[in-house]
């Protein structure tokens, strides 16, 4: 997919980040950007702590009490100084005024050209494609959670309250049809604000669950080194893939790097745009952090190795909470999922604008978008038939996760700083990133053939639209 130069210029009013005031413009004749780090927290937030964030206890399940906390924190600092590089490539040549990249992939095409084009834009849009089925899967479980829950309360746990998940996908893909017909970016700001706030709130209730269980039992089996081949996996080899499994679902809750620039094209300037993200990824990065810690840590000391692949499954009263903690999940990622998709709409609408300008222009009747309202209703139903096919959370997060991580947020971040500032090979810098490079590239590899075999076993026992959860 070609994403590069004018072709984004083309319906990409996505990239102005606000409403214009009085008909100013920016330097590049675009509507005045409005963002400010507040929202550039808030969309980073977003788009941070979505459906990653309840795997993190069953993570700690696999790693154990040593090595998830540095694992988490690890990923963390990796992040952090990856998305610092990254916020530097927003402009080419000068930071203050040289020109602007819309995108990732036109960032990659500004400083490194070539094959690297393609290969960007492929592991950006499979992983905005996959964060789609994803989000939609973790959605329809928490929504079939609110029942179950209710189920509970009244029946007691011994019923079967298991509730087919099916219905709930294509509920979800209904109301992603919707919104996603939302021309550009900068309309989202308030869903991103709102989806942030729910985020804020169910990852709270889930410390909070998590805290009191901890406290007043019962509490799970804790160990410094996770999960006990022959108690609680049947071998060495299960542990190794679970444990790999582990690290891509990780990765997948530290994934946003993938709409980074996006989020730097709303903020306003001066000052500079990259000073502002970089203050923008230290409270974002520093906040979901935290709360990955305390999700991660208290959810592990409550279930134990038994914890289970969504930390609020495990819950059931308060009925009432838990069902508002699930409702905050359903909100939230229906603003994630946007703030997702919304840059590979805007691509492929410009691609297609760039490439038949005559045919876009009839297309438009009445201020309506032919192609995109149809487009974009097939490319959700699509997504939303997969997550039907393939209801394999923690499986699915982890193959995110591997196939983001290394090249969105180290590789192409590392790459595009040794040829913006030029240094030299085999420099003492130029080694220390290539050793980076290289040391997160290996956990990608592992993490995704760990998720993948996780999804092989599944698919053993597995029936089309009949899973429930």
């Amino acid at each position: 997919m070609r994403d590069g130069g004018g072709a984004m210029d083309v319906d990409m009013q996505a990239r102005g980040g606000g409403a214009s005031h009085g008909g100013e413009l920016d330097d590049d004749g675009k509507e005045k950007r409005t963002g400010t780090v507040w929202t550039a927290s808030a969309h980073i937030i977003t788009a941070v702590i979505g459906s990653g964030v309840l795997s993190l206890a069953w993570a700690m399940a696999q790693l154990g009490w040593v090595a998830g906390p540095v694992i988490l924190l690890l990923f963390a600092a990796i992040t952090y100084y990856t998305s610092c590089l990254l916020t530097d490539c927003y402009r080419f040549g000068d930071p203050v005024t040289g020109k602007r990249n819309y995108t990732y992939t036109e960032a990659v095409e500004s400083y490194l050209g070539g094959r690297y084009v393609w290969f960007c834009g492929f592991c950006q849009y499979a992983n905005m494609f996959g964060t789609g089925i994803g989000y939609t899967i973790t959605a329809s479980a928490s929504a079939a959670a609110i029942l179950k829950s209710n189920c509970f309360h009244w029946h007691g746990h011994d019923a079967d309250c298991t509730q087919n998940t099916g219905s709930y996908i294509v509920g979800f893909g209904v109301v992603q049809v919707i919104f996603s017909q939302l021309s550009n970016f900068h309309e989202l700001w308030w869903l991103s604000v709102l989806a942030a706030a729910m985020s804020f709130c169910y990852s709270t209730i889930a410390v909070g669950l998590a805290l009191g269980q901890t406290i007043s039992g019962p509490t799970g089996k804790t160990t410094l080194y996770g999960t006990q081949v022959g108690v609680d996996v049947g071998s060495a080899e299960e542990k190794i893939w679970l444990t790999f499994q582990a690290l891509g679902n990780i990765a997948f809750a530290y994934s946003y790097t993938i709409v980074l620039i996006e989020i730097q094209d709303t903020l306003r300037s001066p000052p500079a745009e990259n000073k502002t993200m970089r203050q923008a990824s230290v409270l974002g990065v520093a906040t979901t952090t935290a709360f990955y810690m305390l999700c991660g840590c208290l959810g592990y000391s409550a279930f134990g190795n038994a914890a289970p692949g969504d930390i609020l499954s495990g819950f059931y009263e308060p009925y009432w909470l838990v069902d508002f903690a699930n409702v905050c999940i359903v909100i939230h990622l229906v603003g994630g999922f946007q703030v997702f998709l919304q840059p590979l709409f805007a691509a492929v609408e410009a691609d297609v604008a760039a490439r038949w300008p005559a045919c876009s222009a009839r297309e438009r009747r009445g201020g309506v978008d032919v192609f995109r309202l149809l487009w974009r209703t097939a490319f959700v139903a699509l997504i939303t038939l997969c997550a039907v096919l393939l209801p394999f959370f923690n499986s699915i997060l982890g193959i995110l996760g591997s196939i983001g991580f290394w090249p969105l947020t180290v590789f192409f971040p590392v790459e595009m700083y040794i040829r913006q500032q030029q240094i030299p090979r085999f420099s003492a810098t130029w080694l220390a990133l290539q050793a980076l490079s290289i040391f997160c590239f290996v956990i990608t590899v592992a993490a995704g053939a760990a998720s993948v075999q996780g999804v092989r076993d599944s698919l053993k026992t597995y029936v089309p639209f009949q899973t429930r959860s």
